[in-house]
């Protein structure tokens, strides 16, 4: 099977370690981030192209920062090394490295000493974007200066004859004004890219691979949750094998309201035929009975969709692989994976697995970011309204119940999120949001409803903009449209007297409140 042209991004810890990896992917190339201790021989083949250093918040003047290994630059790739990266480039190679007096962030002026590929097409004297602390004193033998500004004499570096090159400055972040086009050169006019990655290119690389793990009398089942990850996996599962992807949707009870049957009617809308459908909630609402930690929850749920779904489909013969819609931010929230970096929290379709599965795992958006997805779906040519579907979690209404589970709870909880989206659909703010939900809080508050005192639960809504999950900003919705949604659920939805609007960003928050 052929792969796809890559760059490795060894990760430092970098704030940017996904955005690099994003850039990348947006201009054509495949972009992988990998641990900066992974071992050489890892990536060693022939589809990589070239490697990029990232950032990283550690000085490489202290004992114990991370470090790489010498034969990285013994493999005939280009190199990029940025902040960090391209200080630890000097450092390795036997340049020197001091503190700088104060440490400097934000925008700065950058000045060309030397010609060299990565800045062509680049500006003299345009914006850059510095974030450090130290900064290379002395050039490793072979490399030369190629920019400075007026407080950094070594801003930029390179050594022709190596393909190695490294930036003080951000070229990833959109404050760098020719930070793309400096990518670009780097791809294209240094690694010399074929921009072979594309969502068609992707499609066809999944699908032949799909074909040649799953053998002609094998089968593979999927949950089917009805959100954008799950139908796209569906579409390349259709596509690749047909009526050998077996999709299972099971009602855990937590879903929305209505959601189960439009999921139902939904899927054979589109593929033709019916999905197995699986009434589970009595189940998953008496597992989840007394349980308020959000872990617990997310992994007692992950542990009962198997026990579930290997009985639902226990009687189809040949069914050896289980597919999901992992997608990356699913991987990167729930371990660390890449990096230093820390686990977020569970997703029941990563971490939250049962060590002993009966299926091999099928994940062919695991690579992706939601945006990327959407692309795949409408590639594929699924219907608006399943690609445009605001996500939503695995464990469903679990999580935007905080505390205990109970029907009571989640049938208020239901009734509440219905009348939140239905108010942002009427008056068209739905498709101006990424994602949007109500989260029933373990508080009570006073109130007055006809004259009479109340002691009753506290409601939040959330909604968000984003473009990959990764970050977000909360909404700014019309006061108007929020008073008429917040009269609206105290009025119509029994045991409610007080709602809020969340106004954290992520980070610090996260998207969902567990």
């Amino acid at each position: 099977m052929a792969k796809h042209q890559r760059i490795i991004i060894l990760d430092f810890g970098s704030q940017y370690s996904q955005l690099i990896a994003r850039r990348i992917r947006e201009l054509g190339v495949f972009g992988e981030r990998m641990p900066y201790n992974a071992p050489p021989d890892d990536f060693k083949d022939s589809s990589l192209i070239g490697i990029v250093l990232t950032g990283g918040p550690a000085s490489v003047l202290d004992n114990g920062s991370p470090r790489i290994s010498k034969s990285i630059f013994e493999l005939g790739v280009p190199i990029l090394g940025l902040c960090y990266g391209m200080q630890l480039i000097a450092k390795t190679l036997g340049g020197g490295i001091e503190r700088t007096k104060a440490r400097e962030y934000g925008r700065a002026i950058i000045n060309f000493r030397t010609a060299s590929p990565l800045l062509e097409g680049v500006e003299n004297r345009s914006v850059v974007w510095m974030s450090h602390g130290d900064h290379v004193e002395k050039l490793p033998d072979g490399f030369e200066i190629i920019a400075s500004t007026e407080t950094l004499p070594i801003a930029a570096i390179q050594n022709l004859d190596r393909k190695i090159f490294g930036l003080q400055f951000h070229p990833e972040v959109a404050h760098t004004e020719h930070g793309t086009q400096i990518l670009r050169n780097f791809l294209y006019g240094i690694c010399k890219a074929k921009g072979d990655w594309t969502m068609k290119s992707f499609i066809g690389t999944q699908v032949e691979a799909i074909r040649e793990t799953v053998a002609e009398d094998e089968g593979v089942v999927l949950g089917l949750s009805g959100g954008v990850d799950s139908a796209v996996t569906a579409a390349i599962l259709d596509k690749a094998i047909g009526n050998r992807f077996y999709p299972v949707f099971v009602d855990t009870g937590l879903m929305r309201l209505n959601e189960p049957e439009q999921v139902r009617s939904g899927f054979k809308a589109h593929f033709g035929r019916d999905l197995i459908f699986v009434d589970a909630a009595d189940i998953f609402i008496s597992k989840l009975a007394g349980v308020n930690d959000p872990e617990l929850k997310r992994k007692i749920i992950g542990n009962t969709f198997i026990d579930v779904f290997t009985n639902a489909v226990s009687h189809i013969n040949g069914i050896k692989y289980l597919a999901q819609g992992t997608i990356r931010p699913d991987v990167i929230e729930s371990m660390s994976d890449k990096g230093p970096s820390s686990k977020i929290k569970t997703h029941h379709n990563v971490a939250g697995l049962p060590e002993k599965l009966d299926f091999e795992l099928i994940e062919p958006l695991k690579e992706l970011y939601k945006d990327e997805v959407r692309k795949v779906g409408a590639e594929l040519g699924l219907p608006r309204e399943m690609l445009w579907r605001h996500p939503f979690p695995g464990p469903g209404l679990a999580v935007r119940i905080i505390g205990e589970i109970t029907r009571e709870r989640l049938d208020t909880l239901r009734l509440a999120d219905h009348i939140f989206i239905e108010e942002l659909k009427e008056s068209g703010q739905y498709d101006h949001v990424w994602q949007a939900f109500a989260i029933l809080l373990p508080v009570q508050s006073v109130g007055v409803m006809g004259d009479e005192r109340t002691y009753e639960n506290v409601l939040a809504l959330r909604a968000v903009d984003s473009k990959d999950a990764m970050t977000a900003d909360w909404s700014r919705l019309p006061e108007d449209i929020l008073a008429r949604i917040s009269t609206r659920i105290i009025n119509e939805v029994k045991g409610i007297n007080r709602v809020c609007y969340d106004i954290s960003s992520k980070p610090p928050a996260t998207i969902e409140w567990e």
